[in-house]
């Protein structure tokens, strides 16, 4: 997949060798609703010999126009991203770096510079998606002001129960650890990528080795609590138990936020690895423990827990 960066007004387009069938959006979590909008711009990429491309923006617009913090806020972040775009289909990504004076552009200056001089020749999208400065073109603008250059295909919202599936609803269901219903609205189970690295060795020392993940950053990281998960090592997917939070046992009023998981069947060093983790489902909260025998049974507890949940 070929992923051209462009910032404005510097880094622009200059050649019009391909024609596109474009999906516009940021497309956060990449979830049902914006699988949608891509597999329509890559159906009529297929149908009207196009090639399959995606626009999106690189940081989040709320940074830029509210100051937002970038630190836990992704639900994908870009490489991921990146991959599930690839996996849908998509031959070419143009990231746009979302800058104040992108933010300033008129609706026509964007539809002349991202549309018409990129030669785009069919742009789909969803019925909510802006453009322009303040968000001022609509969908309907942008089929209004084609003159017939491009085509335009508004792709209706999705819904699962009843409800528009959003990034912020799904924002909300990993803030309550409901991984379960992160899956639905995402199609696949939420992940995060890390590297492992040297934690403090309690777990080992209780009989419970685990991988201390530290997720990269800018990561959205679930409730604490304990979850069941896989996680990829080496290519490899393993069954586990994860738990994230601030280890109240051994710490008290710990700021420091882990990800730890006990891979279950697993008996490597993995220091320095590159590993992925998948949430399926949130076993029990967190919680302080009174001794080191009562954790190890709760422990225990959850092992077999996780490991009923992924034998059903």
């Amino acid at each position: 997949m070929n992923v051209v960066h462009l910032k404005y007004p510097y880094q622009l387009m200059t050649s019009k060798t391909e024609a596109y069938s474009l999906a516009l959006g940021f497309f956060d979590g990449v979830h049902l609703g914006h699988q949608a909008v891509i597999k329509q711009a890559v159906a009529t990429a297929k149908e009207k010999n196009l090639t399959p491309a995606v626009m999106t923006f690189d940081p989040h617009p709320s940074i830029v126009l509210g100051g937002r913090s970038e630190s836990v806020f992704y639900i994908t972040l870009l490489p991921e991203k990146l991959r599930l775009l690839e996996a849908l289909g998509v031959e070419t990504v143009f990231l746009v770096q979302f800058t104040s004076d992108f933010a300033k552009l008129s609706p026509a200056d964007f539809l002349q510079t991202f549309i018409r001089d990129m030669n785009v020749r069919h742009v789909t999208a969803g019925f909510d998606f802006s453009f322009g400065c303040k968000g001022a073109g609509k969908m309907t603008d942008m089929a209004a002001l084609s003159n017939g250059d491009y085509e335009v295909t508004i792709v209706d919202k999705h819904t699962v129960a009843e409800d528009k599936v959003s990034s912020t609803r799904i924002r909300r269901t990993l803030e309550d650890g409901d991984m379960e219903a992160a899956l639905t609205l995402l199609g696949r189970p939420f992940t995060v990528d890390g590297i492992v690295i040297q934690g403090d060795k309690r777990g080992r020392q209780i009989g419970f080795p685990t991988a201390n993940v530290q997720t990269a950053e800018g990561s959205f990281i679930p409730a604490t609590g304990v979850y069941a998960v896989r996680i990829l090592v080496q290519d490899v997917w393993h069954d586990g138990v994860c738990n994230v939070g601030y280890v109240p046992t051994f710490k008290d009023n710990n700021k420091n936020l882990t990800v730890e998981v006990h891979i279950l069947d697993f008996d490597k060093n993995i220091y320095g690895e590159e590993v992925q983790v998948a949430w399926y489902k949130r076993i029990r909260s967190e919680q302080k423990f009174d001794g080191i025998a009562s954790l190890k049974a709760q422990i225990a507890n959850d092992k077999e827990a996780t490991i009923r949940y992924f034998q059903n």
